[in-house]
């Protein structure tokens, strides 16, 4: 099983995972061109991606799905409480192509287990396993709780959300008050700080790999979330480098990781 994503943050959301015998995008936010294109990085045909599963409604990650799915006859997969408001946002989408889940999934050998996450929206995350293989992807969300670690416990790699720093969030001059709250609210977004508490739990648990991801372009920057969560950490006895690797994905395709 190999994952790489393609794009991270509020400009858009895509992600590639392929196993033995599948491929799958989770969420699209680019363009249907950009996507093309993207794909064509890894060297993967738009034709061969077998699904696209969705978090949630949001247009970074949904931009792209309608003519993508249309164009090349792709299922997309979403829970029925995230359709609810998927219909009119994905109208070119085929019925034919709208999937239900609800609970556990799967596409051959690869078993996908979404995890419901507290956002201002019905929202999901997931995890996703072959053979001794699991990683995990977690954003949007507002705060943790145990149903969502012990979902991802386990997993060799896990994508985690650190969106914002709370100092530039309140210091920021772009947004309102009321938006500031919402985001550090229980159903807003992970902040730096949150997110390192998470990746402990995770560290002592087996994890080995954390890509910090849909981290927000306003209110923080790849260098200080990497910097401000390896001193979180460290202060309580976990090394990056030695006990847990971090990464932070950005807005450009990323590194492929590959899981045996």
């Amino acid at each position: 099983m190999r994952v790489i994503n393609l794009a991270s943050g509020s400009d858009g959301n895509l992600t590639y995972i392929e196993s033995l015998n599948n491929k799958i995008l989770l969420d699209d936010g680019l363009s249907c061109s950009e996507t093309i294109n993207r794909l064509n990085l890894i060297g993967i045909k738009p034709h061969e991606i077998d699904a696209i599963i969705v978090t949630h409604e949001h247009s970074d990650h949904i931009k792209g799905i309608n003519l993508f799915s249309n164009k090349y006859d792709i299922p997309i997969y979403a829970h029925q409480d995230v359709w609810n408001n998927l219909d009119n946002k994905l109208n070119k989408v085929l019925i034919k192509n709208k999937k239900i889940f609800d609970g556990q999934f799967n596409f051959n050998e690869l078993i996908i287990t979404p995890v419901e996450v507290p956002h201002d929206v019905k929202c999901f995350g997931f995890s996703f396993s072959e053979k001794n293989n699991k990683i995990s992807i977690i954003t949007d969300l507002g705060h943790a709780n145990d149903k969502i670690i012990n979902t991802i416990k386990g997993s060799q790699l896990v994508y985690l959300e650190a969106n914002y720093d709370k100092n530039m969030l309140y210091s920021g001059q772009k947004y309102p008050l009321s938006l500031k709250r919402r985001i550090d609210g229980p159903y807003g977004h992970l902040s730096n700080m949150a997110s390192a508490e998470i990746i402990e739990v995770l560290a002592y648990s087996g994890t080995t790999q954390i890509v910090l991801s849909h981290l927000s372009k306003e209110n923080n920057s790849p260098a200080l979330a990497y910097t401000s969560i390896c001193k979180k950490i460290e202060e309580d006895g976990i090394k990056e480098g030695n006990d847990i690797r971090i990464d932070v994905a950005t807005n450009n395709p990323g590194a492929f990781f590959k899981l045996r």
